[in-house]
């Protein structure tokens, strides 16, 4: 084991950290493209529309690989699954970085997808090694490492393809799992002894879905919130990029920065979750979501702009954590499909947010866009108001 274990939370403060790092360099994959975008749309010579698309085949892809990998972890040494998806991720990259078109990209971005689901793997690890009193707040750590390395990946990524190309980000990128793997190889062993089939393992996904309340109410939620996030994102590059601001690479990915809200907020929802009960957080998220749009509405403003990033990344996580708290906790056994579930929802929302942003960009511009996102947001406080009028419980 790293580091010496804390008593309240049942997991070494090192060991955390490791984890909460994994999580950050392994999440990249995923965000790296949405400042650089137009650039690569320049290189390949195709237009912003059928670029666009990275951003929802890899969230497309993700989901897929959290629906047909991530519950293995409950069948099988999640360590491993956890160094081996890792180890996976790095010749895509590869790969990537070398792709001589659109046409190969596009299936490219789809298996990237497919394979960085790390994270995922990593949050019900983590929720296992913690004690119940304290798994929000673990998560919430964890979390936070994830959302710092989304942070990383957008200003990094912005900076060096402005300045070396794009190509050179997918390339340090391999580098930088590359150099992760031995230390994900040293972490303690965690099974949870399910002896399923695979094919019994994917059919209870079903059973847990029918089963939980809570589950499905999270599914819901967490789709809705995503999708407002990933509205924004699949546009943004867009919109500074084009006659509006025309700013390059570097200032999009500087507004990779507003994320550091969401890691900062994921600490603390995190805590909150566990003693008031995540219930709450959720419609504080809600309506920090609510808030974000009416700023972005004025994105002429850069001011406004940067606010209302900042905003819809506290607000997304405050959402998010909040669902993991309460899904992570319904049973130790199922806690991978548990989390394939709620994240295969997730970010099927977040794909069809993509769309709906590049659709709402192409058709109306930035008003379209923040229409779009608006429209999302309230659709979220519906299903929730509906489920507090149902009793829906504080766990």
């Amino acid at each position: 084991m790293i580091g010496d274990l804390t008593k309240r939370e049942g997991i070494s403060r090192g060991l955390l950290l490791l984890l909460a790092v994994a999580c950050g360099v392994t999440v990249g994959n995923l965000y790296y493209s949405q400042p650089l975008l137009p650039q690569m749309a320049g290189d390949l010579g195709v237009s912003d529309a059928r670029m666009g698309s990275v951003v929802s085949l890899s969230q497309l892809g993700y989901a897929l690989g959290l629906l047909l990998l991530v519950p293995l972890g409950d069948r099988m040494d999640r360590r491993r699954l956890i160094f081996l998806t890792a180890a996976a991720s790095v010749p895509v990259l590869l790969l990537f970085a070398i792709a001589p078109s659109a046409s190969l990209l596009l299936p490219l971005s789809l298996l990237l997808g497919f394979v960085t689901v790390t994270p995922q793997i990593i949050v019900p690890y983590a929720a296992g090694l913690a004690d119940a009193e304290g798994r929000g707040r673990v998560i919430g750590t964890v979390m936070s490492g994830l959302f710092v390395g989304i942070v990383v990946a957008r200003v990094v990524s912005g900076f060096l393809g402005q300045l070396l190309g794009w190509r050179l980000v997918y390339v340090l990128a391999a580098v930088a799992t590359t150099l992760l793997l031995p230390l994900l190889r040293g972490l303690p062993r965690s099974v949870s002894g399910v002896g399923y089939s695979y094919g019994r393992l994917l059919r209870s996904l079903w059973h847990l879905l029918r089963e939980e309340s809570v589950l499905r109410q999270s599914c819901f939620l967490g789709a809705t919130t995503f999708a407002c996030y990933s509205i924004l994102w699949a546009t943004l590059a867009f919109y500074l990029e084009g006659p509006s601001h025309g700013y390059g690479s570097a200032v999009t990915g500087l507004f990779g920065l507003t994320g550091l809200a969401g890691a900062l907020t994921s600490m603390v929802v995190g805590r909150l979750a566990d003693a008031r009960g995540p219930l709450r957080t959720i419609a504080a998220g809600l309506l920090l979501l609510l808030l974000a749009y009416l700023c972005l509405l004025g994105g002429a403003l850069l001011p406004l702009l940067a606010l209302g990033a900042c905003l819809l990344d506290a607000g997304t996580q405050s959402v998010h954590i909040s669902n993991q708290t309460r899904v992570l906790g319904l049973s130790a056994e199922a806690r991978n499909r548990l989390n394939t579930a709620y994240m295969v929802t997730y970010f099927a929302g977040g794909a069809l947010g993509s769309y709906l942003g590049v659709a709402a960009w192409n058709a109306a511009g930035w008003y379209g866009v923040c229409l779009a996102g608006l429209g999302v947001v309230l659709l979220g406080g519906l299903g929730y108001a509906t489920f507090v009028l149902r009793g829906s419980p504080y766990r």
